[in-house]
């Protein structure tokens, strides 16, 4: 079987999924998801497993079935986190690729060697995997995975109705654990400013005839007192709805501004308009990390 970690915010268990289940479909077996990660999440960033929202294949493994499974693949060593990391490291060291049992990768260029994986036994997929290119031959299975199993709330379907009677544009605004989570926040904050929002929006009246903004942020009213758009806006967040359900209404817009966020770039890839207009931050990180891989070739960067 191909096991993949699921572990951090909506986004990234996208990507973890979208990599596994395209191993899972060329070695023709099943995918399971390790998703111990969200019982020792920490207090300040809280998370959950929002997978099975959407019609996913796969299913979770069981802590038996999991244990066994790491016990014969490393010789019965413990499996802490700490002794992963060092095997993870040690096995791309000196194996090839198809003989690795555990496959994981720290940074976040695209690994096309991970995509030849042959083999009849189960491999341990760790990481984020935060390109399309891990996915792209599967792009309309993955479309058709992440629609969601249920109706849209009511509220959402209000605002559904309305996007698709506007030339919606989304704006993702992430601030919450980009302000106040000091690890996080030097790593993603400080990178989508005022005016990088404002020179989008700009870019969008350019290509737009009467685009209509519908904003998404963990911090609406921080939103709302500070950026300014002179046209008509409908303010998503805060009532309610469902981060699950906000992605998917982000897909449903014409265009798409997005934050350095998996959450937005979701919300910009499932975007099925063929003549869709995406603007992102040439900038993800407040490092020198090469994200030629991170933004499809189509989008706009700025």
């Amino acid at each position: 079987m191909i096991i993949t970690k699921i572990q951090g915010g909506l986004g990234n268990q996208m990507f973890q999924y979208a990599v596994g289940r395209n191993l899972a479909i060329k070695n023709d077996t099943e995918l399971k998801f390790d998703n111990s990660f969200f019982n020792t999440i920490s207090a300040d960033t809280p998370r959950i497993f929002v997978l099975d929202k959407f019609n996913i294949s796969g299913n979770i493994i069981s802590d038996n079935e999991l244990k066994k499974i790491k016990r014969s693949n490393l010789q019965g060593r413990s499996l802490s986190k700490r002794v992963i990391s060092k095997i993870l490291k040690i096995t791309e060291a000196i194996k090839p690729i198809r003989f690795r049992r555990f496959v994981g990768f720290g940074d976040i260029i695209f690994h096309p060697e991970v995509l030849q994986i042959k083999t009849k036994k189960t491999v341990y997929l760790a990481g984020n995997w935060p390109t399309h290119k891990y996915f792209k031959e599967i792009n309309s299975i993955i479309q058709n995975d992440f629609s969601l199993k249920n109706d849209l709330s009511n509220q959402a379907k209000l605002i559904l109705n309305k996007i698709k009677n506007t030339e919606a544009v989304s704006i993702h605004i992430r601030r919450g654990d980009y302000i106040l989570n000091n690890k996080t926040s030097s790593l993603h904050g400080g990178i989508c400013t005022l005016d990088y929002y404002e020179q989008a929006i700009k870019i969008i009246e350019q290509k737009t005839n009467n685009p209509e903004f519908f904003i998404f942020s963990d911090d609406i009213e921080w939103v709302k007192e500070n950026l300014k758009i002179n046209h008509p806006v409908t303010y998503v967040s805060g009532n309610g709805i469902p981060d699950y359900e906000e992605l998917v209404l982000m897909s449903h817009c014409q265009h798409n501004i997005i934050a350095n966020s998996t959450f937005s770039w979701w919300g910009a890839w499932l975007n099925q308009n063929p003549n869709k207009i995406v603007i992102a931050p040439e900038k993800w990180f407040n490092s020198d990390t090469d994200i030629r891989d991170l933004i499809p070739e189509t989008w706009i960067k700025l």
